[in-house]
């Protein structure tokens, strides 16, 4: 199991664990609102529309609703913050990112003849943010489960030579060795045994069992998670239009993952017997990705002011490269009540080869009113199966995780609602969405709710746009993916403020 994400992942097979391991195959399947103001006003409802860059990525027939070549970029202020419950304990944090969430331009081309079934061609370009990673989570309590019973969950079942420095062996060399040969759980219990955290029962070669230095009782635990990074997706559109009632595209996307994780837990006791009462544990992942995929759309015309739209996006194809690295430092207790600190930092950056998984195709169907100048309507409903995560790097672990991914997530609706109001060259909007949670139990990630509002001007060739959105979600997941499993209880809200300039060349 040289991966972190491996270990992560059996998490998903331990009781009251909330799936945390499972959260890094979710991360990369999921998406949030970002995009343009106008978008992100309406809260997605773009499928029917067309006539954004935004609606665009969304449904690639979108762009044959251009009339005129246009190009829009979008910077956006996101404010995620989190109520936090940790062993009784309540706590909050907060992050606020800015980040450009959408840039692209259309170029439209009309048939010379006045006659032609297909009067218009379009072309695009478009960067679209799908996902700000950017997040905090403090987790403060006093548990009466420590960090040591992680490491012993580790280090059961290695043999004690194995974590012994050997003759003129350093820390680094054999941390290098165990990262090579045994995996990362030898790793973590190499780092328990080396910071006296834990010790064999018996001190014998072939010894397999060991015990904690951190006596019973109680442990004051802070837990820092800070995660960075974005997800991006780079769309390349064409769309045409028949009798200027049915208009079809496709899209061909690039996406890049750039993900960091840093957790750090603090932990201290003044247990009976303890010989290690302070302990500072640090890891680090990072976590680099590229992939494809593609979208067909279609949107037809009916009648006057009904719009309809169809979007098929195929599964993402991704290939993910990780690094990690750790340290722990230790306070242990001497027989003569002195105490010496303990550090073990082996400098070693662990580099895995590169993995491959596909994220969950999704259909999506949407309906829009418009009634003419004064505004519009519009309705989107999208499908999507996360049972369907699937590793397709072929290897024994990787495939006992499908069977895992299968049992463990489900089939998820989305619904968004906006709607539009003009007053001579102002736009006033606002929007509605709820997702339905991918886990068969919601008590892992819970449904998400979303509202926004938001504000535009047309000047001549240039628009001016505004929103606010917020969407709030509750979800649970544990400090670590062993041992220590207690759960940490998150209520948050990500709240994102978009400015959005465009103009008509």
């Amino acid at each position: 199991m040289r991966k972190l994400l491996y270990l992560l992942i059996l998490g998903g097979l331990m009781p009251n664990l909330n799936a945390q391991g499972l959260s890094d195959a979710l991360r990369y399947s999921q998406e949030s609102v970002y995009g343009t103001a106008r978008f992100n006003a309406m809260s997605g409802a773009f499928g029917a529309l067309g006539g954004d860059l935004s609606g665009v990525a969304l449904n690639p027939a979108g762009s044959a609703i251009f009339l005129y070549n246009y190009a829009s970029a979008t910077g956006a202020l996101i404010d995620r913050q989190n109520d936090i419950l940790y062993s009784n304990t309540f706590n909050q944090s907060s992050d606020i990112d800015a980040a450009i969430s959408q840039a692209g331009a259309v170029w439209v081309f009309g048939n010379s003849s006045d006659e032609a079934d297909w009067g218009k061609f379009t072309l695009a370009v478009n960067y679209e943010l799908q996902n700000n990673f950017d997040n905090e989570v403090v987790s403060v309590g006093t548990n009466n489960v420590g960090i040591d019973q992680f490491f012993l969950n580790q280090a059961n079942g290695i043999p004690l030579e194995l974590l012994q420095l050997q003759g003129s062996e350093t820390i680094p060399e054999l941390y290098r060795f165990l990262g090579e040969t045994e995996g990362s759980a030898a790793q973590t219990a190499f780092l328990g045994f080396q910071s006296f955290i834990i010790d064999p029962t018996e001190n014998v070669p072939g010894n397999t069992t060991y015990f904690s230095n951190t006596g019973q009782g109680s442990f004051n635990q802070e837990h820092f998670k800070i995660e960075r990074g974005y997800q991006g997706k780079y769309t390349f559109n064409m769309a045409t239009a028949y009798k200027d009632r049915l208009y079809l595209g496709v899209n061909l996307n690039a996406h890049a993952i750039d993900y960091r994780s840093s957790t750090f837990l603090f932990e201290s006791n003044n247990n009976a017997g303890a010989t290690i009462d302070q302990i500072g544990f640090e890891e680090n992942l990072w976590v680099l990705g590229n992939g494809f995929s593609a979208q067909i759309g279609a949107i037809a015309k009916v009648g006057d002011i009904l719009r309809l739209g169809i979007t098929y996006d195929t599964p993402t194809w991704l290939t993910l490269t990780e690094e990690t690295t750790q340290f722990i430092e230790t306070r242990r207790l001497l027989p003569d009540d002195s105490s010496i600190i303990e550090v073990v930092d082996p400098g070693i950056v662990n580099f895995f080869a590169d993995y491959r998984m596909r994220t969950p195709g999704q259909v999506k169907a949407s309906a829009a009113l418009l009634f003419g100048q004064a505004g519009l309507i519009s309705f989107d409903y999208g499908y999507k199966d996360y049972s369907n995560i699937e590793f397709t790097t072929n290897e024994p672990f990787f495939n006992m995780q499908n069977v895992l991914i299968a049992n463990t997530f489900q089939a998820s609706s989305s619904y968004r609602v906006g709607g539009e109001y003009r007053v001579n060259k102002w736009s006033f909007r606002g929007g509605y969405r709820f997702e339905e949670s991918p886990f068969q139990d919601s008590n892992l990630i819970g449904d998400l709710t979303g509202y926004s509002v938001g504000l535009g001007y047309a000047l001549d060739n240039v628009k001016i746009d505004l929103s606010y959105s917020t969407a709030q979600q509750e979800r649970s997941e544990a400090l670590y993916a062993t041992g220590l499993t207690t759960p940490t209880n998150i209520d948050q809200q990500l709240d994102v403020y978009t400015l959005s300039l465009g103009f008509f060349f």
